[in-house]
């Protein structure tokens, strides 16, 4: 009888960091309590990406949808476009979760300041575009890390290898 070969060794995917995220926001549109849960839509009013692959601006006219689950967890999906230096357009689907201390999470509500330490804040990012010149970011999955302040939202974005 052949032995069984040794277990592989299995590799976390790398990570890239192909730009940061700077998403200015207006104030929430509260919906209130639904059967899933409370829903807030929060408006994107405009911002900018910077960073070693992808820069550009964040276009006006996106939104945040959450769904506050329990007193410490968010679930949000923000969908807007950004606009590349060179004039692509790709849209941005952020399927994201926040959590935090019960205190640290009502603050973040109330559109406190909340050290980003505070707040567990983790995303699945998909980008799409028609520009060929950026074709690779359909064919990649992306994943980020979020903080929230007052008037915007920062996210660092990086691509799965």
């Amino acid at each position: 009888m052949t032995p069984a070969p040794p277990p592989p060794v299995l590799e976390p995917p790398a990570l890239e960091h192909v730009g940061t995220l700077s998403v200015l926001i207006a104030e929430p549109i509260d919906v209130g309590p639904t059967p899933e849960g409370h829903r807030r839509i929060i408006p994107i009013t405009g911002g900018t990406v910077a960073g070693p692959r992808l820069s550009g601006r964040v276009l006006p006219g996106g939104a945040d949808f959450q769904t506050l689950h329990a007193p410490e967890l968010t679930e949000l999906e923000a969908r807007y476009a950004l606009e590349t230096d060179d004039g692509a357009v790709i849209s941005v689907d952020n399927a994201a979760l926040r959590s935090g201390s019960r205190e640290a999470m009502a603050r973040l509500i109330r559109g406190e300041a909340v050290a980003p330490a505070e707040i567990y804040f983790r995303c699945a990012v998909r980008l799409r575009t028609s520009a060929p010149t950026w074709d690779w970011v359909n064919r990649t999955l992306f994943v980020g890390t979020g903080e929230r302040y007052p008037d915007k939202v920062v996210v660092h974005l990086f691509r799965m290898l």
